[in-house]
């Protein structure tokens, strides 16, 4: 039995509640994940996958998955509900991880352990370039971030220590990208 003095604030718990179910029920947003499959052909699979990033319209997603026995990044194209070729960028017996895009999804930068070390990768899904931007660098590498216009590039790095925030400028010569400026890559 509710006492007298609790029966209104149970009354308006239950009006909140109520309120709340019809607003959802009128909304138009909600889950736009797939269902799981095995065979890793969308964005959910039995492996771990993490590390999600969206492009500036949220048209592209990426991620880091280590589906198919290999920890590797993957480009999700939202609107098609398909992955996205990236042809050249995830290398077998390596480690591929912490990756981001630039606003239309043109540019991907992420971890990569390819040549012995972790190192930051800029990947051009264009001309299907990559170029691993630490090469030189003596240190630990990790979260590489995109600016959006795809010029500059942020990462820390841990060279005596303590993590610093490092920053890389493509240059003003560097071909930039914006929101929705490339089509989807060729199959």
């Amino acid at each position: 039995m509710i006492n007298h003095l609790k029966k209104p604030f149970f009354l308006h718990l239950i009006y909140i509640i109520a309120l709340t179910f019809l607003l959802n029920s009128c909304s138009d947003e909600g889950f736009l994940t797939p269902p799981t499959v095995q065979f890793g052909a969308t964005l959910n699979s039995r492996g771990s996958d993490s590390h999600p990033r969206f492009s500036y319209q949220g048209n592209y997603l990426v991620f880091d998955s280590d589906r198919n026995s290999q920890q590797g990044i993957y480009l999700y194209d939202v609107k098609n509900a398909k992955l996205v070729p990236l042809p050249g960028l995830n290398q077998p017996n390596s480690f591929q991880y912490q990756p981001d895009l630039s606003a239309d999804g043109r540019y991907l930068v992420y971890v990569s352990e390819e040549e012995g070390k972790t190192d930051i990768f800029f990947y051009d899904r264009i001309s299907l370039d990559k170029k691993n931007l630490t090469k030189n660098q003596i240190g630990e590498v990790r979260f590489p971030t995109i600016s959006g216009n795809g010029r500059f590039i942020s990462y820390e790095m841990n060279r005596a220590g303590n993590w610093d925030i490092m920053i890389y400028d493509r240059g003003v010569s560097a071909e930039l990208s914006f929101p929705e400026s490339i089509p989807i890559a060729p199959e």
